[in-house]
Protein backbone atom coordinates (compact mmCIF):
# COMPACT_ATOMS: atom_id res chain seq x y z
CA UNK A 1 0.00 0.00 0.00
CA UNK A 2 3.29 2.22 0.59
CA UNK A 3 4.35 1.90 -2.26
CA UNK A 4 1.30 2.72 -4.42
CA UNK A 5 1.30 5.44 -2.12
CA UNK A 6 4.77 6.85 -3.32
CA UNK A 7 4.21 5.94 -6.93
CA UNK A 8 1.02 8.02 -6.68
CA UNK A 9 2.63 10.90 -4.59
CA UNK A 10 5.43 10.80 -7.55
CA UNK A 11 2.76 10.95 -10.35
CA UNK A 12 1.80 13.54 -8.82
CA UNK A 13 4.59 15.82 -8.25
CA UNK A 14 5.82 14.85 -12.10
CA UNK A 15 2.18 16.36 -12.83
CA UNK A 16 2.83 19.25 -11.27
CA UNK A 17 6.30 19.53 -12.82
CA UNK A 18 5.08 19.26 -15.88
CA UNK A 19 2.24 21.83 -15.68
CA UNK A 20 4.17 24.45 -14.01
CA UNK A 21 6.74 24.17 -16.89
CA UNK A 22 3.82 24.68 -19.96
CA UNK A 23 3.57 28.08 -20.27
CA UNK A 24 0.66 29.31 -22.82
CA UNK A 25 2.62 30.49 -26.71
CA UNK A 26 1.07 33.33 -27.32
CA UNK A 27 1.84 35.19 -30.59
CA UNK A 28 0.65 38.20 -31.12
CA UNK A 29 0.04 39.73 -34.60
CA UNK A 30 0.88 43.00 -35.92
CA UNK A 31 -1.97 45.72 -35.18
CA UNK A 32 -4.06 47.13 -38.17
CA UNK A 33 -4.35 50.81 -38.21
CA UNK A 34 -7.70 51.82 -39.33
CA UNK A 35 -8.12 55.71 -39.60
CA UNK A 36 -10.96 57.15 -40.25
CA UNK A 37 -9.92 60.67 -39.32
CA UNK A 38 -9.93 63.60 -42.25
CA UNK A 39 -5.94 63.09 -42.31
CA UNK A 40 -5.67 59.36 -42.11
CA UNK A 41 -2.73 56.88 -41.62
CA UNK A 42 -0.16 59.76 -41.25
CA UNK A 43 3.25 58.56 -40.65
CA UNK A 44 3.45 59.32 -36.74
CA UNK A 45 -0.13 57.41 -36.45
CA UNK A 46 1.34 54.12 -38.50
CA UNK A 47 4.28 54.18 -36.53
CA UNK A 48 2.58 54.42 -33.20
CA UNK A 49 0.17 51.48 -34.44
CA UNK A 50 3.66 49.79 -35.10
CA UNK A 51 4.46 50.00 -31.62
CA UNK A 52 1.86 48.50 -30.04
CA UNK A 53 2.65 44.53 -30.96
CA UNK A 54 6.00 45.25 -29.08
CA UNK A 55 4.65 46.88 -26.40
CA UNK A 56 2.07 44.24 -25.81
CA UNK A 57 5.15 41.28 -26.84
CA UNK A 58 7.23 43.00 -23.85
CA UNK A 59 3.75 43.57 -20.99
CA UNK A 60 3.09 39.87 -21.45
CA UNK A 61 6.64 38.55 -21.47
CA UNK A 62 7.46 40.83 -18.34
CA UNK A 63 7.13 38.31 -15.47
CA UNK A 64 7.88 35.09 -17.17
CA UNK A 65 4.02 33.88 -17.12
CA UNK A 66 3.62 33.27 -21.15
CA UNK A 67 6.01 32.10 -23.92
CA UNK A 68 5.74 35.10 -26.75
CA UNK A 69 5.97 33.86 -30.11
CA UNK A 70 7.30 35.02 -33.28
CA UNK A 71 5.46 35.50 -36.25
CA UNK A 72 7.03 37.58 -39.20
CA UNK A 73 5.48 40.02 -41.21
CA UNK A 74 5.97 38.37 -44.13
CA UNK A 75 3.77 35.18 -42.79
CA UNK A 76 1.26 37.38 -41.79
CA UNK A 77 1.05 39.66 -44.64
CA UNK A 78 0.88 36.00 -46.53
CA UNK A 79 -2.13 34.83 -44.57
CA UNK A 80 -3.93 38.55 -44.38
CA UNK A 81 -5.97 37.94 -47.59
CA UNK A 82 -6.66 41.42 -46.92
CA UNK A 83 -7.59 44.67 -44.56
CA UNK A 84 -9.04 43.49 -41.36
CA UNK A 85 -8.85 39.31 -42.93
CA UNK A 86 -7.52 37.90 -39.81
CA UNK A 87 -9.18 39.94 -37.38
CA UNK A 88 -12.91 38.66 -38.75
CA UNK A 89 -11.53 35.23 -39.62
CA UNK A 90 -10.54 33.46 -36.62
CA UNK A 91 -9.77 29.90 -38.31
CA UNK A 92 -7.10 31.43 -40.28
CA UNK A 93 -5.43 33.68 -37.50
CA UNK A 94 -5.18 29.80 -35.76
CA UNK A 95 -3.65 28.58 -38.73
CA UNK A 96 -1.50 30.92 -38.90
CA UNK A 97 -0.38 30.27 -35.53
CA UNK A 98 -0.12 27.02 -35.88
CA UNK A 99 2.17 26.72 -38.42
CA UNK A 100 4.55 28.78 -35.57
CA UNK A 101 3.61 26.53 -32.99
CA UNK A 102 1.54 29.38 -30.99
CA UNK A 103 -1.12 28.16 -28.61
CA UNK A 104 -3.14 31.64 -28.49
CA UNK A 105 -2.57 34.21 -31.36
CA UNK A 106 -3.56 37.64 -30.60
CA UNK A 107 -5.06 39.67 -33.42
CA UNK A 108 -5.48 43.67 -33.18
CA UNK A 109 -6.91 46.60 -34.73
CA UNK A 110 -6.22 50.13 -33.63
CA UNK A 111 -9.74 52.22 -34.74
CA UNK A 112 -9.09 55.98 -35.10
CA UNK A 113 -12.38 57.46 -35.54
CA UNK A 114 -11.29 60.99 -34.41
CA UNK A 115 -7.94 62.73 -32.90
CA UNK A 116 -8.84 62.75 -29.71
CA UNK A 117 -9.05 59.35 -29.13
CA UNK A 118 -8.99 55.59 -30.57
CA UNK A 119 -9.76 51.95 -29.86
CA UNK A 120 -7.26 49.03 -29.61
CA UNK A 121 -9.07 46.40 -30.28
CA UNK A 122 -8.12 42.83 -29.38
CA UNK A 123 -9.18 39.02 -30.38
CA UNK A 124 -7.81 35.89 -28.39
CA UNK A 125 -7.77 33.16 -30.93
CA UNK A 126 -7.61 29.91 -29.10
CA UNK A 127 -5.32 28.04 -31.72
CA UNK A 128 -6.51 24.48 -31.03
CA UNK A 129 -10.31 24.89 -31.39
CA UNK A 130 -9.78 27.82 -33.90
CA UNK A 131 -12.28 30.18 -32.44
CA UNK A 132 -12.67 33.64 -30.76
CA UNK A 133 -11.97 32.94 -27.05
CA UNK A 134 -12.05 36.62 -25.94
CA UNK A 135 -12.88 39.98 -26.81
CA UNK A 136 -11.40 43.12 -25.74
CA UNK A 137 -11.64 46.93 -25.95
CA UNK A 138 -9.06 49.51 -24.98
CA UNK A 139 -10.13 53.35 -25.32
CA UNK A 140 -7.04 55.28 -25.49
CA UNK A 141 -7.85 59.48 -24.64
CA UNK A 142 -5.03 61.09 -26.67
CA UNK A 143 -2.38 60.41 -29.09
CA UNK A 144 1.08 60.38 -27.39
CA UNK A 145 3.05 57.63 -26.29
CA UNK A 146 2.11 57.37 -22.51
CA UNK A 147 -1.32 57.30 -23.43
CA UNK A 148 -0.45 53.92 -25.60
CA UNK A 149 1.89 52.67 -22.82
CA UNK A 150 -1.06 52.93 -20.18
CA UNK A 151 -3.55 51.52 -22.71
CA UNK A 152 -1.30 48.45 -23.28
CA UNK A 153 -0.75 47.74 -20.14
CA UNK A 154 -3.99 48.26 -19.29
CA UNK A 155 -4.69 45.13 -22.36
CA UNK A 156 -2.17 42.96 -21.12
CA UNK A 157 -3.70 42.90 -17.66
CA UNK A 158 -6.97 42.07 -18.95
CA UNK A 159 -5.38 39.06 -20.83
CA UNK A 160 -3.24 38.47 -17.88
CA UNK A 161 -7.17 37.80 -16.02
CA UNK A 162 -8.01 35.80 -18.57
CA UNK A 163 -5.18 33.07 -18.47
CA UNK A 164 -5.20 33.38 -14.92
CA UNK A 165 -9.01 31.58 -14.87
CA UNK A 166 -8.39 29.76 -18.31
CA UNK A 167 -4.77 27.74 -17.20
CA UNK A 168 -4.70 26.47 -14.07
CA UNK A 169 -1.74 27.83 -12.21
CA UNK A 170 0.70 25.58 -9.56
Amino acid sequence: MRQRLRAFGALLCLAAVFNAAAKPRIAVLNVELNDMTILPNTERERQRTAGMRPLLEQSLAQNGEYEIVGIDADSQAAANVGFGYLFAHHDAAAKLGRRFGADWVLVGQHGKPSFLYSDLMMHLIDVESRTLAARYSIELKGNNGIVTQRGVDKLAAKIKVFFAGKIPMP
